[in-house]
């Protein structure tokens, strides 16, 4: 082999090294800014044995999506998709934020109380993962989280209770109306206006009975005057 051949060979394996080296360093590169860019994530999980339900956990998104998944222990999971205004979104991660994204965070009380369910709040953004797990909490901020996400998990139980009714139990249709309308009434429900397609539904429909349809027209209209 010529000195000017060795010199070129060495040249492209020189080249080759440099290159194979670029596309390593741009992969990881890229990989850090993908994980930078990911959405954050706040989860709230409530375990609760021997009620109903025994578990409930709630995903939202600073993108402004958001999961459900309500059930009995012995059920199979089964998050379903559901909506949240950008408000209630931003409200959410404003808590978080005060409450250091869960970071190294103690919220539990320190001495004997009755079991009120196992509650998680849970913070993720790519390879940043903080939670903290208590039972009964003192602080303002975590108990304003809390009622947000106790909030949302029933409204959802009493939203599909009254969709249920309406498809399966006529008659029933005014019960699960009143208990919609109580915890509305004790100002339960962070969203109400969530409600207002099947209350709407409900009120226009002659299938069911005339107090219900009463019932679901009032409350609509209430919830409407309350948020404009």
């Amino acid at each position: 082999m010529s000195f000017s051949s060795s010199i070129r060979r060495h040249f492209r394996l020189g080249f080759a090294i440099s290159a194979l080296a670029a596309i390593i360093f741009s992969a990881f590169f890229a990989a850090s800014a993908g994980a930078s860019g990911e959405p954050a994530t706040v989860t709230f999980r409530k375990v609760f044995k021997q009620s109903f339900p025994e578990f409930v956990e709630i995903k939202v998104t600073d993108l402004g999506s958001a999961t459900y998944d309500i059930r009995q222990l012995d059920e199979q999971p089964s998050p379903q998709p559901f909506e949240i205004t950008r408000a209630l979104v931003d409200k959410v991660f404003q808590l978080t934020a005060k409450l250091h994204d869960f970071d190294s965070l103690n919220l539990d009380v320190h001495r004997r109380i009755a079991d009120l369910g196992q509650k998680t709040f849970r913070y993720e953004k790519g390879n940043e993962v903080h939670e903290v797990v208590f039972n009964y909490t003192l602080d303002a901020t975590a108990n304003q989280l809390l009622d947000i996400f106790e909030g949302l998990g029933r409204m959802q139980v009493d939203l599909e209770n009254l969709q249920r009714s309406m498809k399966y139990d006529r008659l029933g249709v005014n019960d699960a109306l009143v208990r919609v309308e109580s915890d509305y009434n004790n100002k339960l429900f962070p969203e109400p206006e969530r409600l207002l397609p099947t209350l709407d539904q409900l009120a226009a429909d002659e299938k069911y009975l005339d107090i219900a349809r009463q019932r679901a027209r009032s409350l609509a209209s209430r919830i409407r005057s309350s948020h404009t």
